[in-house]
């Protein structure tokens, strides 16, 4: 529908629909000419996110035909100067945790919806994919799947957008290997707070190209990234076992990110009081030994999961095996707790959506997610077990809990992320759903128990990260920043001088100047 039309139904016919926005807003955007279109009413499903906590309503959905939608809308507010309280912010597939992605009275640009950038794969000695900033990863590898090739670093969960995790930073069980998916990319084309369209790399306009990696949407709104590529296996080798002893949990963990020869996969979980554990492995994974498996008793204990894959195509599998076994020996697991699987590589990037599908059937899915992640330095990380595992927290039954390690060296320090600074830290996620159905104090409880966590780690003075940061104050985000505070203001005041977007991640407030 073209603007002007839908404009007229919206606040001629507006006392029908869900939302009717401010009609001045409607009225200010009258002179944009775009090849989308502007939605005013239904706006409501862009007040979501998967946090399920946070409802700031826009006043308008941008729902983009072309990149020059989406420059020209920025760059149109950007022309109203500061006088207009209007920001953007750009929305991908709405796994935000604490509305970080909403513009509350703004406009919220519906990257999903971003037409005109098809992804391309480009064959050679370096490959690459040109992609959306829109697509989500999990399209872009069935593209990039037809060629052979793939992404070299994941997020657990693939049904997300290119820009989103780039401007966060990107990380699963291969960063360690690879560095996170902000390691990964040669070139970005951006929309700054200005409007302006600006293609960037470590060449050109390098400044923006570090800014935006890891920026929180801070500086402009990635619209195409080009990210590197590498040969695609057929199959994984996927392997669990369990550890009862911490310390020899971690140190394993970190003697097989220090191999040259090693996993190509390596995430650790943390279990406290799952009753049958083993018995719902089973389901995907096969037993070493069935009979010592079926005796393990995981009640009311803390163990600790860790679980690895090895790629490989068929003509390699002996000597993938071989691999296996020899790196298996090297680690102090208990004996009976070892499961293994062969998977295809699209089957165990997408294991996530899996439980997806099972959690919507239930209604378990679009619930409060009050998640906490954490970097904390590897030196720390043994006092921070021993005070929140058990203690704080007391069973794992409300999510997973993540905890594995990360190398600093594989991180690129002129991007925007902030991690801790030794050369391997842990994160350490706390994965926690809240449906209303089960407890109506469960959010609330596992609220106040990652405040607990904080605050710990604050007077403990272990100098932790928070991955996927929420503050509410500037004065916190200094202090998340550190020193590197001032370089990430002035990059503000360079490329988004309005303080236009993203305005839910808290950072910088639009300061309006009344007439």
């Amino acid at each position: 529908m073209h603007y002007f039309l839908e404009l007229f139904v919206v606040l001629v016919l507006g006392s029908v629909a869900m939302h009717v926005s401010d009609p001045g807003v409607a009225s200010s955007l009258e002179p944009l000419r775009i090849d989308g279109n502007l939605s005013f009413h239904d706006v409501s499903l862009a007040a979501r996110d998967f946090g399920n906590r946070y409802r700031l309503l826009p006043s308008a959905v941008l729902h983009p035909g072309s990149v020059s939608d989406v420059a020209a809308t920025v760059r149109h507010v950007f022309g109203m100067g500061s006088g207009s309280k209007l920001t953007v912010a750009a929305r991908g597939h709405g796994h935000s945790l604490q509305g970080q992605a909403q513009a509350d009275g703004g406009i919220v640009v519906r990257m999903e919806n971003l037409r005109g950038c098809e992804t391309k794969v480009h064959d050679g000695e370096q490959p690459y994919v040109d992609a959306s900033g829109g697509a989500l990863w999990f399209n872009v590898l069935l593209e990039c799947l037809k060629h052979g090739l793939a992404p070299k670093s994941w997020t657990d969960y693939l049904h997300l957008t290119i820009g989103g995790t780039l401007s966060n930073a990107g990380i699963s069980g291969q960063a360690f290997r690879h560095g996170p998916q902000i390691s990964n990319v040669h070139q970005l084309e951006i929309v700054t707070g200005k409007g302006e369209l600006l293609n960037c790399s470590a060449e050109e306009n390098a400044d923006l190209f570090y800014a935006a990696l890891g920026g929180l949407g801070q500086f402009g709104i990635i619209t195409r990234a080009r990210i590197a590529l590498e040969p695609a296996p057929k199959m994984v080798k996927w392997i669990r076992v369990l550890y009862s002893d911490f310390a020899s949990f971690t140190e394993d963990q970190e003697m097989l990110i220090s191999l040259k020869e090693t996993f190509d996969y390596i995430e650790g979980f943390v279990i406290i009081n799952r009753t049958g554990l083993l018995n719902n492995w089973r389901s995907s994974f096969n037993p070493q030994n069935p009979v010592q498996a079926s005796e393990f008793d995981s009640d009311g204990r803390i163990l600790f999961c860790l679980e690895m894959t090895k790629n490989f195509d068929q003509d390699t599998a002996e000597i993938m095996n071989q691999q296996v076994e020899a790196l298996l020996s090297k680690l102090r697991y208990i004996p009976s707790t070892l499961f293994q699987s062969e998977v295809s590589y699209l089957e165990f990037l997408d294991r996530v959506h899996v439980s997806e599908v099972k959690l919507r059937s239930k209604g378990l899915w679009e619930v409060p997610h009050p998640w906490l992640n954490l970097l904390i330095p590897r030196t720390r990380i043994r006092d921070f077990a021993a005070e929140v595992f058990g203690k704080i927290l007391q069973d794992s039954n409300n999510g997973p809990v993540l905890l594995y390690p990360l190398n600093k060296s594989k991180w690129d320090n002129r991007t925007s992320a902030v991690i801790p600074d030794e050369e391997i830290f842990y994160l350490v996620a706390f994965l926690s759903s809240a449906p209303s159905s089960s407890d109506h104090d469960s959010l609330d409880r596992a609220l106040k128990q990652n405040d607990r966590i904080l605050d710990f780690c604050k007077q403990a003075g272990i100098r932790m990260k928070q991955y996927l940061p929420y503050y509410t104050m500037q004065e916190e985000w200094r202090a998340h920043f550190g020193d590197r505070w001032v370089d990430f203001a002035r990059r503000k005041g360079v490329y988004d001088p309005l303080y236009i977007l993203a305005p839910g991640q808290r950072i910088f407030q639009k300061a309006v100047r009344s007439s």
